[in-house]
């Protein structure tokens, strides 16, 4: 739709130059009149026939820069057009990366969730066998089953958002969602370790590159153009035109025989001065709105202005604290990983309870559902700062 758009924008940029050519029409015309002519006393009929193909040429010498102002109004909004497809190609590519972080997140849940159910199951395992030997109750198993269930009811859930999420990236990519899609794991993607620019430096680059804000520049000076060219039907316009071509006539007058005309040229040239001194106020409300339209362009630009600064600034500041929060995930991991590991060997030796290990098993769950969530959150506000400023469509490398 954005590329049918700038097509159209385009045409019109072409139909505004071809106000600067003469326009020039081939004609034919076939008449028939009859007519009295009057001699002495009386009325005489007269019949006459013609033939005359003809050029016909038309062309505005000079209109003070009004066709001059209607192609820069065509032309500031053939490159609206082109801004508005290039921001179309920016919205994609961040709505492709969004879902695809989303399927990346879900499938980690996944994986999350089925190392979580592993645990449990061991859980479960060591609880049965302490039973077998009498060093645990009954109590402690029923509850290192519950907890399997648990996870196990978790899994089918993971398992669910991973299917509408993959549902979500394939009507992304325009395909359908029954198209089979194998996608890298989150765990094998580079995580950003600190965010390379300051946040000034971002809100420089974005409005100095967001395609938006280019294209209601970009509307802002179409205005001013169509101000112009609403003050010039004040001013006179001079042009010329004319007809000229070959004549065959036959004609024939009462009583007297039919005459055949040799081919005859002819040719009429006009040079007018057209001012409109009067027009009922039309120009007057005509500048009026072209006034109206260039300021509300102006003020959309400046909304806009403060609108990118603010969505950087959100987005910076979202990217910075999802760095923040993956590493304290990352921390968090690896410390309920120790724990766990270090709980379920104790209540092997018996030096443990058995809530003991349950507590820290459904710690380490949550630990690697935080950590997958971080990454996420951290690659998606990456990538929405990138989209902010506009790096998406300047981006460098993979």
């Amino acid at each position: 739709m954005a590329w049918e758009n700038a097509k159209t924008k385009a045409a019109d940029l072409g139909v505004s130059k071809s106000t600067l050519y003469p326009t020039v029409a081939a004609a034919v015309v076939a008449e028939s009149v009859r007519t009295n002519i009057l001699f002495g006393t009386s009325f005489v009929r007269q019949t006459l026939w013609s033939y005359a193909p003809a050029l016909e040429l038309d062309y505005t010498v000079f209109d003070f820069g009004r066709r001059l102002d209607e192609i820069a109004v065509s032309r500031n909004n053939l490159l609206a057009a082109n801004f508005l497809f290039n921001d179309t190609h920016r919205k994609v590519i961040y709505q492709v990366m969004a879902a695809y972080y989303r399927v990346l997140n879900a499938k980690g849940q996944e994986d999350a969730a089925e190392a979580n159910l592993k645990n449990a199951q061991t859980v479960r395992q060591a609880a049965e066998a302490r039973l077998d030997l009498g060093l645990a109750t009954l109590p402690d198993v029923l509850e290192a089953r519950s907890a399997e269930a648990q996870a196990d009811y978790d899994l089918q859930a993971a398992i669910g958002a991973s299917e509408i999420a993959h549902g979500d990236l394939a009507t992304a990519l325009g395909i359908s969602p029954t198209s089979p899609l194998q996608v890298e794991s989150i765990q094998s993607l580079t995580i950003p370790q600190d965010l390379t620019v300051t946040v000034e430096t971002s809100i420089d680059r974005a409005l100095a590159q967001r395609p938006d804000l280019m294209q209601r520049v970009a509307e802002l000076r179409a205005a001013g153009a169509e101000l112009k060219a609403a003050k010039t039907a004040y001013l006179p316009t001079l042009s010329i035109d004319g007809v000229g071509g070959i004549n065959k006539s036959y004609g024939v007058q009462e009583q007297l025989p039919g005459t055949y005309s040799p081919n005859q040229e002819f040719w009429s040239a006009r040079l007018s001065l057209t001012w409109t001194l009067f027009d009922g106020f039309a120009r007057e409300s005509r500048v009026a709105r072209a006034k109206a339209d260039q300021k509300q362009a102006a003020a959309e630009v400046d909304a806009i202005r403060d609108q990118v600064e603010n969505e950087v600034w959100t987005a910076y500041s979202t990217a910075r604290t999802a760095l923040r929060q993956q590493k304290a995930a990352a921390a968090l991991l690896e410390a309920a990983s120790s724990s766990y590991n270090a709980a379920l060997q104790s209540y092997t030796y018996g030096v443990r309870s058995q809530i003991d290990v349950v507590s820290a098993q459904r710690t380490l769950a949550a630990a690697r559902t935080a950590d997958v969530s971080a990454r996420t959150q951290l690659l998606t506000g990456v990538a929405a700062l990138a989209f902010q400023t506009g790096d998406l469509l300047h981006a460098k490398g993979p």
